[in-house]
């Protein structure tokens, strides 16, 4: 599942969006098939889902401290 780094752009910038369901579905497609051939990508995935579902387990005052 590793991809070439010259075989195209890396889609890092995209994750946030992408855990948070909030891409087009064209980008969303896209983010998909690349995260099925790179590792780095899918691994750069997995901590931008943690971080999410951890901060979804905090209050709004917690996130003022």
């Amino acid at each position: 599942m590793t991809a070439d780094p010259r075989e195209g752009p890396h889609v890092r910038q995209l994750l946030g969006a992408y855990v948070l369901d909030a891409l087009t579905a064209a980008e969303t497609g896209a983010v998909t098939r690349h995260l099925g051939t790179c590792d780095s990508c899918a691994a750069d995935y997995v901590e931008v889902a943690q971080a999410a579902s951890l901060l979804a387990l905090l209050d709004g005052d917690e996130l003022l401290e």
